[in-house]
């Protein structure tokens, strides 16, 4: 079992940077892929980036490619997103999730359902 929380969001002026992390518990995340996902208002929930379990693979949806940046510790259980350039777009609630995967996987999925354990989230806010 692993749990999962976010931390990091809050309010930033667009071309802001924040980091987000998600801290789990349990010994069993450094075997985990790591994904974000986001839900802004009145939308769908959308992939963001995600990472394998070694670090060595990451994935990035199109619309943060080049902004955004994944990356982990498995020492600390601590995967985090750098957020730069920020725009108003990228409102919305983030949510990491994790899914057992194995060691020579460099597949990061990009659909919420291949990942079984979520966190409750947390706001990130960009105004214009």
């Amino acid at each position: 079992q692993v749990q999962l929380e976010e931390s990091g969001g809050g309010l930033v002026q667009a071309g802001g940077s924040l980091r987000l992390s998600c801290t789990a518990s349990g010994r069993t995340f450094s075997r985990c892929t790591v994904g974000w996902f986001r839900r802004a208002p009145g939308a769908e929930r959308e992939f963001v980036a995600g990472i394998n379990r070694s670090g060595g693979s990451t994935y990035y949806a199109d619309s943060v490619k080049g902004r955004f940046t994944i990356s982990r510790d498995n020492a600390k259980n601590t995967v985090y997103l750098q957020m730069n350039s920020l725009k108003p777009e990228d409102t919305a609630v983030y949510y990491c999730a994790a899914a057992p995967s194995d060691y020579l996987t460099a597949y990061v999925p990009s659909s919420s359902d291949q990942y079984n354990y979520w966190g409750q989230g947390t706001q990130v806010t960009v105004s214009s």
